[in-house]
């Protein structure tokens, strides 16, 4: 920060200074203290004329900026408005240029737009039954398996040797049972033995079909036909019971789940048909409703949904978003009005008719809407003339004129 001005600053004041001091003293230095006299007492004047010059400049600025405050603050006449209220008189005495459309029946269908997801059929995370190292992987990820097609196994070495061991146990125990009857038949030995021997062959038989359930487990096979997805174990690891080797799809066909506000709960049936979009296709589908959550969602007040999509080539994949069209009414002959025709005012619904040159208001009911029509159920007939452009300017016995009437 500079705490006062420069050299260079001072020079021009400076050199001011000595034209007057050398002006006075006439460079006659005999008279230089009467000039320096005279110089001194000038240069006080000047200074407390610049004093008082600053000062009158300070109250001049003062003075002009209470005035215009005070003047800011006077009220004055806006000339837009007048212009707008002189406009707003000559258009009242003009009639209104409306557009209008005559009420005939037509049909109407009431439809619901609601987003959903598509789901797979079936879908399980596939996983072994029993521990242990992973020593066959038998699938290509992303492909289509068959129910019962092997996937993976791990290592049934242990088991494979202790069903040796049992079948060889089988003969023999065959062979016991075999002459234990023999010999029962010739009274040679006691009924008892010959149970005993039976017994044995039983539960030799059952521990076969134990060891064999139990190398059934090392395998995993395909529940059902669907797509497999990428695997997350390689041949070598070890695999407890909660390994997921890799997830199974059912995607032929499809569920489509979606929710329905409550007030449409009671229309919703098993077997209504609906058609739905997917991004990136162009045309709509079709899908069929097999079933209705059993109570209306206390959260949402919402009514959950779902459809099956057959999806036969697999063209849709399960987690994608839909647009679902539902139609849950039909009405062939309806007075179904535009919604923009309709103003609602102070909880009734009215509508302009033309009569004669003027707009008359009409109360009326509605009843089933779509995306552009509101169906009335009382206050029109067919055949009157109906406006619908500018009803929020139309005024009881207001003057219009149509521009066009459908």
């Amino acid at each position: 920060m500079k705490k006062g001005n420069t050299i260079k600053e001072k020079i021009p004041g400076i050199i001011k200074e000595v034209n007057y001091f050398l002006y006075f003293s006439f460079i006659n230095f005999k008279t230089l203290p009467l000039n320096l006299q005279i110089y001194v007492h000038i240069k006080e004047r000047n200074n407390r004329m610049n004093k008082w010059m600053r000062w009158g400049l300070v109250a001049v600025v003062a003075v002009g900026l209470a005035g215009w405050g005070i003047w800011s603050q006077v009220p004055k006449e806006n000339e837009e408005l007048l212009l707008a209220d002189q406009v707003k008189g000559k258009s009242g005495k003009k009639a209104l240029n409306v557009m209008a459309e005559v009420v005939r029946l037509r049909s109407l269908t009431d439809e619901i737009v609601v987003s959903g997801r598509l789901l797979p059929d079936e879908e399980v995370n596939l996983s072994f039954e029993t521990s242990g190292k992973i020593i066959g992987i038998h699938f290509t990820e992303g492909t289509r398996v068959a129910k019962g097609q092997l996937l993976a196994k791990v290592n049934d070495g242990p088991l494979q040797a202790q069903l040796k061991k049992l079948e060889a146990q089988l003969q023999l125990a065959q062979d016991r049972v075999y002459r234990q009857s023999a010999l029962l038949q010739k009274d040679a030995v006691s009924k008892e033995a010959y149970e005993e021997a039976q017994t044995n062959l039983a539960s030799l038989k059952a521990d076969i079909e134990l060891v064999k359930e139990n190398i059934a487990q090392t395998e995993l096979r395909a529940p059902f036909d669907g797509v497999i997805g990428l695997r997350q174990v390689s041949e070598g690891s070890y695999a407890s019971t909660g390994t997921v080797v890799a997830t199974l799809t059912k995607i032929t066909p499809l569920k489509i789940e979606f929710a329905v506000p409550e007030r449409y709960a009671s229309e919703i049936k098993s077997g209504m048909n609906l058609s739905f979009n997917v991004e990136g296709h162009l045309e709509s589908m079709d899908a069929r409703i097999y079933a209705t959550e059993s109570q209306v969602d206390l959260a949402t007040h919402t009514l959950p949904v779902r459809a099956i999509y057959p999806n036969l080539h697999g063209e849709l994949q399960p987690g994608r978003f839909v647009n679902i069209h539902l139609k849950t009414k039909e009405i062939a002959e309806a007075i179904a009005i535009p919604t923009e025709a309709i103003v609602p005012e102070m909880g009734v619904d009215k509508v302009f008719l033309y009569k004669g040159g003027k707009a008359h208001p009409v109360e009326i009911a509605k009843g089933i809407r779509n995306e552009a029509r509101v169906q009335v159920l009382s206050g029109l007939v067919p055949g009157d003339t109906l406006i619908v452009t500018g009803t929020m300017q139309l005024r009881t016995g207001l003057g219009v004129t149509l521009d066009e009437v459908k």
